[in-house]
């Protein structure tokens, strides 16, 4: 009996032991399997070598028209508005009167000015024959000599004068009513009158800083509004500001703008045209640049012993079905993927098929 059972032990232990052997061999031969089947093909593509090309550069924007000179006219103090000599919309010249504050302060200074000079004058007489001290003569020509810097002051603003040729684009009182100095203008500004100069006009810009070496001031630009669809204008840029703005990488262009028959008018949109000349760039098949799903972003796929790189892009002008593009990244004689980059992720094998 003890025999059989020994017998009976040894054969489980075989069955046991060439059961762990097959499974052993079935997960290996599984592992082996799946490793084949996640192993990526490499993928075909179509590869051209990137070379720089001459294009004509011309950069396009939109813009307002803003005025060349805007001013609030206020007087420098609160007071009743005696008589407003101009009304909304009047073409007005440099000097011309524009509105008059009550002036009795100013008459008082004045009387009181008139009486100073002639007490001036006996004191200069006196002073020559030497009944007077040469103290007392000093001390009324200060009074006389500021009294009268009030009143040339006081006469300058209270009849109130253009400063520069325009147009009055704000009229918030009328004759008699009390200016109190509390804002009352749009932008939030105490004032009178506005007062624009309208030509020229002018333009701001905001161009991306790539171009900042190729802004120069005298520049011409073209210039075209929506309403005028057989106008052409021509403006001159007059002024580059000095930095850039790390927010939108891009740098302000102030244009003078000429306007013609005053066609137009501050607050108008425009379209903007810089021809830069020409330069040397990166001009691709539209079709080799994708989008990234939900987002502005561009980029391009380059070969690199044969595994694809993604690389972001800028784009520039576009020439029918090609489209210049920018990028730090790409260098002249870079492989450019031009079909089959629909599917690749960076990172992916390449198989060249020319």
């Amino acid at each position: 009996m003890k025999y059989f059972n020994s017998i009976s032990a040894l054969l489980i232990a075989g069955l046991m032991l060439a059961a762990c052997s097959s499974k052993s061999k079935n997960t290996a031969a599984t592992d082996a399997t799946t490793a084949t089947v996640t192993e990526k093909a490499a993928i075909p593509v179509r590869v051209m070598a990137l070379a720089k090309s001459k294009i004509s550069r011309t950069i396009d924007y939109t813009a307002t028209i803003l005025p060349f000179e805007e001013v609030n006219m206020v007087p420098s103090t609160p007071g009743r508005i005696e008589k407003i000599y101009v009304q909304m919309g009047d073409k007005v010249s440099k000097g011309q009167s524009l509105y008059l504050m009550d002036r009795t302060q100013l008459f008082q200074m004045k009387l009181q000015l008139n009486s100073l000079a002639k007490d001036l004058g006996r004191i200069d007489t006196l002073l020559r024959t030497g009944s007077a001290k040469q103290q007392q003569y000093d001390q009324l020509k200060t009074q006389y000599d500021v009294t009268k810097t009030n009143v040339d002051f006081m006469e300058e603003n209270t009849l109130i004068k253009a400063p520069f040729a325009g147009i009055v684009t704000g009229k918030y009182f009328e004759n008699g009513e009390m200016y109190s100095g509390t804002p009352t203008t749009t932008t939030g500004r105490a004032a009178v009158l506005t007062l624009m100069q309208v030509n020229p006009l002018k333009i701001y810009v905001n161009v991306s800083e790539q171009y900042y070496p190729l802004i120069k001031k005298g520049m011409k630009v073209n210039v075209a509004a929506d309403v005028y669809k057989n106008e052409a204008f021509t403006g001159t840029v007059y002024r580059i500001w000095p930095t850039i703005s790390s927010a939108t990488r891009s740098f302000t262009v102030e244009v003078e703008l000429p306007n013609r028959n005053e066609l137009l008018k501050p607050g108008m949109f425009v379209r903007v045209a810089m021809d830069l000349g020409e330069v040397e760039t990166f001009v691709v098949p539209a079709n080799t640049v994708l989008q990234q799903e939900g987002t502005n972003q561009r980029f391009v796929f380059i070969s690199k012993s044969n595994v694809g790189e993604r690389i972001e892009v800028t784009l520039g002008k576009r020439f029918d079905d090609q489209l210049e593009i920018i990028s730090e990244s790409l260098k002249v004689g870079d492989m450019l993927v031009k079909e089959g980059q629909a599917k690749l992720i960076s990172g992916d094998k390449l198989e060249i098929n020319n």
